[in-house]
């Protein structure tokens, strides 16, 4: 069994890190020693998180903030770049960031949002700062995915969502979760005997800001269900557990539920499909490299 004595003293970097589930997970791994990065979609929120994280965190260690828009993949790498500057380890990365449209949008780069944000993102940060976590080894890496991967399959054939979205925003988002599963699942089989370990999670229903950026209807939907949802430190305690737990340090690929392993659907457990979908994002991200680093 690997040697994990914990998030003490380690690098420590989230994305989706100024709100919800992710903030939350910040400051408990920042209470627990951690040395954070945060991303970030503004500077004034960037502040406002690291200002919460450090004052949790006591130690007078600072919080390290970088300010990206995950959905451009021009953005990620200028992300990366700074990351793999500043920090000589990363120990921990955890792609928390994931939005959810009612409506189709495209990136500035062409791409369907939700698909840029909630999978090609996570998979080409992951890539580009992947030989420096396996040198930080043992190492872990987090993503957040969701149960309404529940149902969705890959829409190969229609990856701008051109048919298939049709103002069903949850449908689209599902297809993102489960990418975010295969991903995993496709990751932790190349990064067998590196010492890194990829696992993924279901942080249940969160009373949070997502979803309260598609119109007042939606707005509020999250209102009525606030009494029923978990507070985003319930919400984020199976993430931090990934984390920092010594019991998980041979885990890897799974998919986890309140600190236990759980089996996803049919369609995320499909290794051909894991493959396929690698290989497809890897064109996918390929395509707007301009001379950066190849991607396997």
């Amino acid at each position: 069994m690997q040697h994990w004595p914990g998030v003490k003293g380690k690098r420590v970097v989230i994305t989706g890190a100024t709100s919800g589930i992710g903030l939350a997970a910040a400051e408990a791994l920042a209470a627990r020693g951690a040395q954070i990065t945060i991303v970030a979609r503004s500077e004034a929120r960037a502040s406002d998180a690291a200002r919460r994280i450090a004052a949790v965190a006591g130690s007078g260690v600072p919080v390290d903030a970088l300010i990206c828009d995950l959905s451009l993949q021009s953005s990620v790498r200028r992300l990366a770049a700074q990351l793999l500057e500043r920090h000589p380890r990363i120990d921990v990365l955890v792609n928390n960031a994931g939005a959810m449209y009612a409506t189709r949008r495209y990136s500035d780069e062409g791409i369907e949002l939700t698909w840029a944000l909630n999978h090609l993102a996570p998979f080409l940060l992951t890539s580009l700062l992947l030989e420096r976590i396996k040198h930080s080894a043992p190492a872990r890496i987090i993503t957040t995915s969701s149960g309404a991967h529940n149902g969705a399959e890959i829409p190969f054939d229609d990856l701008r969502a051109e048919r298939s979205y049709r103002g069903r925003g949850f449908r689209r988002y599902g297809e993102t979760k489960l990418a975010n599963i295969l991903f995993t699942s496709e990751l932790a089989h190349r990064l067998e005997g590196t010492g890194v370990t990829a696992n993924c999670f279901h942080p249940g229903l969160v009373a949070s800001g997502f979803n309260r950026n598609n119109g007042s209807a939606m707005r509020a939907v999250m209102t009525i269900i606030k009494p029923v949802s978990r507070s985003p430190s319930k919400g984020a305690q199976t993430l931090v557990w990934l984390a920092d737990s010594a019991s998980v340090a041979d885990r890897s690929g799974g998919y986890f539920i309140d600190e236990r392993r759980s089996t996803p659907s049919r369609q995320a457990q499909d290794p051909e499909t894991a493959r396929r979908l690698w290989e497809l994002s890897v064109q996918q991200v390929s395509a707007s490299a301009q001379g950066g680093p190849p991607l396997a």
